[in-house]
């Protein structure tokens, strides 16, 4: 069904967040984000967290988890752990606070972004108590020396293919600039720090993981999932044909007059006959549905199997 999309990638916070530099107030509040997906034709949502400190004020799961239960099924909280959590250790008991998220209603980790190698010993701890509990895990992936947050990967996705094969029962949901610069191949390193704009040359390596491992998905939000996929349509069409289970709408909106990009880019992909009706409504709505383990009943997000 046209413009029902589930946005696997939201933030809101419930009181209102400090002015950057520019001027603008970062992250909308629940009325401003309903708005936003009304009239994106978005009817539900998962909310992220904001839990590590390098850039953002970090938010409670607590604060997510009570706007979600109080929307009347429309929001369903993510929860986030910083790996540094409870000592600071790479053996550090995380799963104590995964379980307890997760009675909680929390259906995902995320959004993961401390500045770590993606392969530090606590970020893999932080994998190993995910996994344990079946819940997927969304990460925001840069490399930009000015940025202060994101978990950092060699070029190639060197480190994210060691977790891709350490952890093969844990969902790892890519994003972030580092991440989808790696859709098409780089013609230079330095490229990996900002939104790639060039034609794509030849496959990258987003595509070639994602063939060799099932627990690979993509989340399509923000300025650098759009960027990527809007480079080369036959190409991105080729992609979404090939792995039309593995990808998610969504749209990491961050301010309260953030532009509609995402939906428009699915809806043209629908309109040119580059994707099929099915295909449109597992990326839409129906993947994230699917590895979150919820249906959607009378309009409301409904638990399954919890």
């Amino acid at each position: 069904m046209r413009n029902n999309f589930f946005d696997i990638h939201a933030h809101v916070y419930k009181y209102p967040y400090p002015f950057d530099n520019s001027g603008k107030l970062f992250f909308p509040n629940e009325e401003e984000l309903v708005r936003l997906h009304d009239a994106y034709g978005i009817s539900h949502a998962a909310l992220l967290v904001l839990a590590n400190a390098e850039e953002y004020v970090p938010q409670s799961n607590g604060e997510v988890i009570d706007i979600a239960k109080n929307s009347n099924g429309r929001f369903v909280p993510f929860c986030n752990i910083d790996p540094r959590l409870l000592g600071n250790h790479p053996n550090s008991k995380l799963e104590i606070l995964v379980e307890h998220f997760k009675k909680l209603g929390c259906v995902g980790m995320g959004e993961v972004l401390p500045k770590m190698d993606f392969d530090d010993p606590k970020l893999l701890n932080l994998y190993r108590a995910t996994e344990l509990f079946d819940m997927p895990l969304l990460f925001d992936m840069d490399v930009n020396d000015k940025r202060s947050y994101g978990v950092y990967d060699e070029m190639g996705l060197k480190k994210l293919r060691k977790c891709l094969e350490m952890f093969p029962n844990l969902k790892f949901i890519g994003h972030g600039p580092a991440f989808w610069s790696e859709f098409g191949t780089l013609r230079d390193e330095k490229d990996r720090q900002g939104y790639i704009t060039y034609p794509i040359d030849d496959e990258g390596m987003i595509p070639k993981l994602m063939r060799e491992y099932k627990n690979l998905y993509v989340d399509i939000s923000a300025g650098s999932g759009y960027t990527a996929l809007t480079r080369d349509y036959n190409y991105t069409q080729k992609f979404f044909n090939e792995f039309p289970d593995r990808i998610m709408y969504g749209t990491d909106i961050c301010f309260a007059d953030t532009e509609d990009r995402h939906s428009k880019l699915m809806n043209k992909m629908l309109d040119e006959n580059r994707i099929s009706e099915d295909i449109y409504d597992k990326i839409a709505r129906e993947n994230a549905l699917r590895i979150l383990k919820l249906k959607i009943v009378d309009g409301k997000i409904v638990y399954k199997n919890r």
